[in-house]
């Protein structure tokens, strides 16, 4: 009697599953031999097309409240315009160029930087500018982790909802790392990349690094021409294994140059830069050519546009901008959100994680991904300008920097003018990790240089370069954009499709069809099959059967 009540029950199971189990999932040799005893399956009907999400877009250009993208004259320094939406604070740019040290005590105060953080002294040389600098810098963290709340502490958006973990080098600022204790975003000072600095070619430079941080740091110029060790005999190259004992949390060290060659250089700590390099914690290096009467802005935050040249570039340019990129292991990223002891992150970071074994998920231009990058890293002139471009790829791939609609020319690379045979127009570009290149962009419309006047893309030309995490439009995509195609608030004219959905989290979290803004219905999600769950519960029921009678048949093997 019981062995047939279980066989009763293991042909009740098998059924129940056999019912459940959706027929598409059969293998195709059981699907055929079902059609062939039992003939063809009734037509189904494809499933019907979800209703578009009414989703909550962020605006797309912030309004410029304090008036910082206007061209003004600060303590005697000019500030030219910023088209884009989000421009720097122009005090603190007119700070970076007569020095913290020099400024009245209003321009100081809405700079946000201490009077100590770029102080420039002497006139060495008598030709009209400052030629000893002492530059000092500090360690951040952006979105981190936190012992009282579960959100990223000072929190930094590269696009809307991302925020991976990431140190950076910062200028030295005094008050708060947040706007406010409410909303805990990061200040504009605060953030990726670390600022572009320039110094003058043959002046006394001295770097201080601050070490604010938990981890030990070090500070290494990269390219550009510094000695071994410094004047009293340190180390002076920012090389542990080499040069010297890292800075260590809470104490600083100052390095020592007076470089000979101008160019585009890189600063970067060199403490397991496998990891602290790609966390964040590099920069431009600009040496410029030796002028008269040549105040540089010191420091450019967030690079972009210069919007205080320097009198060199002034001579044969109309604008001047900053590119940066990076790309970022959310991985490596989202070690510092993890634990609270920074024993535990210094064993999870450095000897955990093996980037051997990583891949790059985030591709960022002057720290923020598209659409972000709309907003700040426009290159925006008029027809017939000429504009240069400094380039660093500080990330773990090479770029291939490609512009729409524009040839554009590489004069440099590494800091070295190269020869004029070699400098012919071109539109793609390839820059390995830590290469610089110089590119001069003139916005002649003859066919060659440009097409014409419009809204025409920059981006790397590798696919991953272009996504969000696999999503794009992502990536380092920004754009040239001629005068007459950008409105009064910073925000191109464009003629393509809505960018609401690219303004949303739900869109990078992968939660809505990509192309439901401007097709809805067509590639709308679909509506889920009202049979699954009845399905799913059939399965489960069928493998609670089949679990009791496995354990009914050992109970009876074992008595």
């Amino acid at each position: 009697m019981k062995i047939r009540k279980s066989l009763l029950l293991l042909i009740a199971a098998i059924a129940i599953g056999a019912l459940s189990y959706p027929p598409q999932w059969y293998p195709m040799p059981l699907r055929l031999q079902l059609t062939r005893w039992f003939g063809a399956a009734d037509y189904r009907p494809l499933p019907l097309s979800m209703d578009p999400q009414v989703l909550d877009a962020e605006t797309f250009c912030p309004e410029d409240a304090s008036g910082w993208r206007e061209a003004q004259v600060i303590d005697g320094v000019s500030v030219t315009r910023s088209a884009p939406c989000v421009a720097d604070n122009p005090y603190a740019v007119a700070a970076f160029v007569k020095g913290t040290n020099n400024v009245s005590k209003d321009t100081l105060l809405r700079s946000g930087l201490t009077s100590d953080a770029v102080e420039k002294g002497r006139d060495l040389d008598g030709d009209g500018d400052p030629d000893e600098i002492h530059i000092r810098l500090e360690v951040a963290e952006l979105n981190g982790g936190s012992s009282v709340t579960q959100r990223p502490v000072t929190s930094y958006d590269i696009a809307p909802g991302i925020q991976p973990g990431m140190w950076v080098f910062a200028p030295k600022l005094v008050g708060m790392a947040v706007e406010n204790f409410e909303t805990g975003i990061a200040r504009d000072a605060l953030r990726l990349p670390s600022p572009a600095i320039r110094v003058e070619q043959g002046d006394s430079i001295t770097i201080t690094l601050e070490n604010s941080h938990y981890m030990p740091h070090t500070l290494h110029l990269h390219g550009a021409d510094h000695g071994f060790v410094d004047s009293s005999g340190e180390g002076n190259d920012g090389v542990p294994i080499t040069s010297e004992i890292p800075v260590m949390p809470g104490h600083a060290r100052s390095y020592e140059l007076q470089p000979r060659h101008a160019g585009t250089m890189f600063y970067h700590c060199h403490v397991q830069p496998h990891v602290h390099v790609l966390m964040g914690l590099q920069g431009l290096f600009v040496v410029e050519e030796n002028r008269p009467n040549n105040w540089l802005q010191t420091m450019n935050v967030g690079a972009g546009l210069v919007r205080a040249p320097s009198a060199a570039v002034r001579e044969s340019y109309d604008q001047e901008y900053d590119l940066h990129y990076l790309d970022l292991d959310k991985d490596l990223g989202e070690r510092i959100r993890k634990y609270r002891d920074p024993r535990l992150i210094t064993q999870s970071m450095h000897r955990e994680y093996d980037i051997t074994d990583a891949d790059v998920d985030f591709f960022t231009l002057n720290g923020r991904s598209f659409p972000y990058t709309f907003r700040e890293s426009l290159l925006v002139a008029a027809e017939g300008e000429r504009l240069k471009l400094r380039v660093v790829n500080g990330g773990a791939k090479g770029i291939s920097l490609h512009t729409h609609g524009h040839k554009f020319s590489v004069t440099d690379r590494d800091g070295v003018r190269l020869s004029p045979a070699t400098i012919v127009p071109q539109d793609v570009v390839w820059i390995p990790t830590a290469q610089r290149v110089d590119l001069d962009l003139f916005l002649t419309n003859d066919g060659l240089h440009s097409y014409g006047r419009g809204i025409w893309l920059y981006h790397d030309h590798q696919n991953k370069g272009v996504t969000n995490d696999g999503i794009g439009p992502g990536g380092n995509i920004s754009a040239i954009v001629y005068a007459d195609y950008i409105d009064d608030s910073g925000w191109p004219k464009t003629q393509g499709v809505p960018w609401n959905q690219y303004f949303t989290k739900e869109y990078y979290r992968k939660e809505i069809p990509i192309w439901e803004s401007y097709a809805p219905g067509l590639f709308s999600n679909t509506v889920s099959d009202p049979w699954w769950y009845p399905r799913l519960a059939g399965m489960a029921l069928a493998l609670a059967m089949l679990a009791a009678l496995s354990i009914a048949a050992l109970r009876r093997r074992s008595s």
